[in-house]
C-alpha cells in the first residue's frame, strides 16, 4: 500500500524548526500547490459536478470544493481506519490526523455533510461525516496507474474493454453515528450522479474484511469465491506475490444464510446490486485487514436499484 504523502510539495525557503516545517509542508495552500503540480486536484473541475447532488433532511451530498474539504475527508478516514479501526499511521499521518497517500491529489472526494451538527461549544457547524474517493482512467494514467493496481491485476480487464471508461472507489468510510442506510444512500446516489455525468462503464475497487488471518474468515471468503466470482472478460486476479486463496472450505460446506451474515456491510452491498469479485484476497497488514477487489459493470447493475434511484438520480435530487 503507498503511503507516500504528497511527494514533490514546496518546502520552505528558509531552514525552520522541524515542527513549523511540517506544518507549512501540509498546510492546505500547498497542498494546491502540489495538486497543481500533479496536473489536477481533488475538487470539482469544469467537467466535473460542482453543485449539490442530493439532500436528506440536514444532510447533503456532493463533492469536495477545495484543499480544505479534501483535508475534513482525510481527518474522517483517519477517525474511524486509525482511531476506530486498527490501521497504523506512519509518523506524518499521526503528527496530522489525516489519512493521505499519493493518490488524494487526482481524485474527486464525494462527501456527505450534516449541516446541522454542533460544535464544541454548540453553536451550528457544517460537518463530513461520509466520504468516498473516486478515481477515474485520466486521472490514474498521470500516476502511472490505480490505486487497486498495488493488490490486484486489473491491467487485463482494462485491456480487454478499451471502449470503456472506468472508476474506481475507494476509501469509503462513515462516522459511526451516521451509519445509516440513510447516509450510505446518499453516498450511493451520488456515485450515480457522478457515474451518469461521467458516463461511466465499470467501476471497481477493494472491499476489507477485519483481521489479517485468513482462515477466520473462510466462510465469507469462501462463499465470495464459490458464488460470486467474475468470469470471463471481467476476471481479475490478487497480484501473484500478494494471492491469497480464498477457496478456503468447499462448496458443499457453505451455508450461504450464515456466509452472508458474516459479510461486512459494504460486500454486502456491492453484493445485492449485482457486483463480482476477484480471484484471490490480499492482506493489508498497515490497515490490518483482508481485502477483496470488487468488480462492478454499470450494465450489470441490478434494475431495481435503478428504479429506485432513477435513471437522472431523482431520489434525493436537491
Amino acid at each position: 500500500m503507498e503511503r507516500d504523502v504528497f511527494p514533490g510539495l514546496r518546502q520552505p525557503a528558509k531552514q525552520k524548526p522541524a515542527g513549523q516545517a511540517l506544518l507549512q509542508r501540509f498546510s492546505p495552500s500547498n497542498l494546491f500547490a502540489a495538486g497543481k503540480q500533479l496536473g489536477g486536484f481533488g475538487f470539482p473541475g469544469p467537467d466535473a459536478l460542482s453543485g449539490t447532488l442530493g439532500r436528506s433532511g440536514s444532510l447533503e451530498v456532493r463533492l469536495a470544493r477545495g484543499p480544505r474539504e479534501i483535508w475534513r475527508a482525510q481527518r474522517l478516514r483517519y477517525r474511524v481506519f486509525y482511531q476506530e479501526m486498527s490501521a497504523k499511521p506512519d509518523v506524518v499521518s499521526r503528527m496530522f490526523r489525516r489519512d493521505a497517500d499519493r493518490f488524494d491529489a487526482s481524485c474527486d472526494h464525494l462527501l456527505v455533510i450534516d449541516h446541522a451538527a454542533r460544535g464544541r461549544f454548540g453553536g451550528i457547524k457544517p460537518k463530513v461525516v461520509g466520504t468516498y474517493r473516486l478515481m477515474r482512467e485520466h486521472s490514474a494514467a498521470k500516476l502511472g496507474g490505480f490505486y487497486t493496481q498495488g493488490e490486484f491485476d486489473i491491467a487485463p480487464l482494462i485491456a480487454r474493454h478499451p471502449e470503456m471508461r472506468f472508476l474506481e472507489l475507494g476509501r469509503s468510510c462513515v462516522l459511526q453515528p451516521y451509519r445509516t442506510k440513510k447516509t450510505v444512500e446518499l453516498l450511493w446516489h451520488g456515485i450515480w450522479a457522478y457515474v451518469r455525468h461521467h458516463r461511466i462503464d465499470a467501476m471497481f475497487g477493494c472491499a476489507s474484511f477485519d483481521g489479517v488471518d485468513p482462515d477466520l474468515l473462510a466462510l465469507p471468503l469462501s462463499f465470495l469465491h464459490h458464488h460470486a466470482t467474475a468470469q470471463g472478460q471481467w476476471r481479475v486476479a490478487a497480484n501473484s506475490e500478494r494471492h491469497v486463496a480464498m477457496d478456503r472450505l468447499p462448496a458443499g460446506m457453505i451455508d450461504a444464510k450464515a456466509a452472508l451474515k458474516t459479510l461486512p456491510p459494504l460486500v454486502k452491498g456491492y453484493l445485492r446490486i449485482g457486483a463480482r469479485f476477484g480471484a484471490g484476497a490480499v492482506i493489508d497488514r498497515q490497515f490490518s485487514t483482508t481485502d477483496v477487489l470488487v468488480i462492478l459493470p454499470v450494465a450489470e447493475i441490478d434494475q431495481r436499484y435503478r428504479d429506485y434511484y432513477g435513471d437522472e438520480g431523482q431520489r434525493y435530487a436537491a
